[in-house]
């Protein structure tokens, strides 16, 4: 099973693993949450993010959903990523950026499958999730 690191600004990580307790009833088995608060030292971010992906860790990979690219959030996961096999995880990393709950639904549901199909499902989970709802589209 892969294990899943919500990463995101204070309180969209804890407020997004909410949401997944209420729609399954209890916490999913290998997700957590890191909030990353603002003007946090950004190695104690990384140190906690660290700790995450090691609680989840089955040895099948870690997929970390953050919320906006280029912010502290995304920014710390992808340093994870970036150490490869000297993060001592002995697992692969894959970090995503654009959480939505689409996006962690599609996680949560097919977390059995390997990392890289189920990083592919979530970024199209998270793409189809995005929907205007009401008013028709005008045709361009």
């Amino acid at each position: 099973m892969v294990g899943i690191v919500i990463v995101a600004h204070t309180p969209v990580a804890s407020a997004m693993l909410g949401f997944a307790e209420h729609t399954y009833g209890a916490s999913p088995e290998r997700v957590r949450a890191v909030d990353i608060p603002p003007y946090e030292d950004i190695k104690a971010s990384f140190d906690r993010v660290m700790k995450a992906a090691y609680d989840v860790n089955t040895g099948n990979g870690v997929l970390i959903l953050t919320d906006v690219m280029g912010a502290t959030p995304a920014n710390v996961a992808s340093k994870l990523e970036a150490l490869g096999p000297l993060s001592g995880l002995s697992a692969p990393v894959v970090v995503l950026a654009g959480l939505n709950l689409p996006m962690l639904m599609r996680c949560i549901t097919h977390r059995g499958e390997n990392l890289e199909d189920l990083a592919q499902k979530a970024l199209a989970g998270g793409q189809n999730g995005i929907l205007r709802l009401g008013a028709k589209v005008a045709e361009q």
